[in-house]
């Protein structure tokens, strides 16, 4: 079986991340495209989160129409940090060798593979699929030269499809400012958002 995984902080999630993993189940014929909302991210210290809690919700409520999409609270549940390559490691146990996974990433964060905690674990246990973002590219060279062991280019695939650009920091901008968010995230995600009163004192700082 081939099994898409989701990693972020979905701070909020929004149309962005469901149409990459739509696109990634449909082009690497995956079975199931798994959202793992991380707990307590340790790139994101320069701004408050949303709580877990919240931001599971939300994530429950995008992807609850898709039968290919599918929640694991399993960053959230750790205490501590979430590290990709301790996730990658419990899912591999989980679902056996009889899975191959494939970790679904926008070229933003996937060029700084290398500041990632044990990145050569990463792409021992999973393909990195990874969706471009308007003015990234993948420093090819530099990742192999980081990582000498792993043949980069075999364990990255590029994802051909057209670039939406949304961004979690501007979403909760927007929300901050009272402007709409209509058609950038699922109308319940929106829903959810003003009736916790989430982000109205967010200043929309970078993810």
């Amino acid at each position: 079986m081939k099994l898409g995984l989701m990693g972020g902080t979905f701070d909020p999630i929004h149309n962005g991340h469901l149409l990459v993993a739509q696109e990634a189940a449909w082009q690497l014929g995956l079975a199931r495209v798994l959202f793992i909302p991380t707990g307590d991210p340790p790139h994101k210290q320069s701004h408050e989160v949303a709580p877990a809690e919240c931001r599971l919700e939300m994530v429950r409520l995008a992807t609850a129409d898709n039968p290919l999409f599918e929640v694991s609270t399993i960053e959230i549940e750790r205490e501590g940090f979430s590290y990709t390559s301790n996730t990658l490691a419990e899912l591999s146990e989980l679902y056996g060798p009889k899975t191959e996974l494939f970790f679904i990433v926008g070229a933003d964060s996937a060029a700084e593979l290398l500041s990632w905690y044990q990145p050569e674990k990463v792409l021992t246990l999973a393909r990195m699929v990874v969706a471009g973002r308007p003015g990234y590219s993948l420093p090819l060279d530099k990742l192999q030269a980081g990582l000498p062991e792993i043949k980069i280019r075999e364990r990255l695939i590029t994802l051909d499809m057209p670039m939406v650009e949304i961004a979690s920091n501007e979403l909760r901008a927007r929300i901050a400012q009272g402007a709409p968010v209509k058609y950038l995230l699922p109308d319940e995600v929106a829903e959810f958002i003003a009736e916790k009163k989430l982000y109205l004192g967010d200043g929309g700082k970078q993810d």
